[in-house]
């Protein structure tokens, strides 16, 4: 039973800690536009936990972040870097599969 409640508790943590991190943003403005500390904030987060991550903790439109960033000359890659890696493994075993009539 204990390990059934610690994958309960997990999720509700990280929500937890999730909805902080948007409480923190959400009262460094005062509504309407985004304040210069509140970007300051997003762009730290960004930092730490990517774009994607970002948005959805601070439920705040993805490529308003990507925007953000672009201004300040940070680079915004359209996926992680190990994807490319998994990528170029994955047509890797495609083409040896298909040499010998798999595919």
């Amino acid at each position: 039973m204990g390990r059934r409640s610690a994958h309960k508790r997990i999720p509700l943590a990280q929500q937890m800690a999730y909805d902080d991190m948007r409480g923190q943003f959400e009262a460094m403005g005062a509504g309407g536009w985004y304040n210069r500390h509140q970007k300051n904030y997003a762009l730290k987060l960004i930092d730490q936990y990517g774009v994607r991550a970002t948005a959805r903790i601070l439920e705040i439109p993805r490529r308003t972040l990507q925007r953000w960033c672009r201004r300040q000359s940070k680079r915004v890659r359209r996926c992680p870097a190990w994807v490319y890696a998994w990528a170029a493994r994955r047509r890797e075993k495609r083409a040896f599969w298909s040499r010998r009539g798999y595919g």
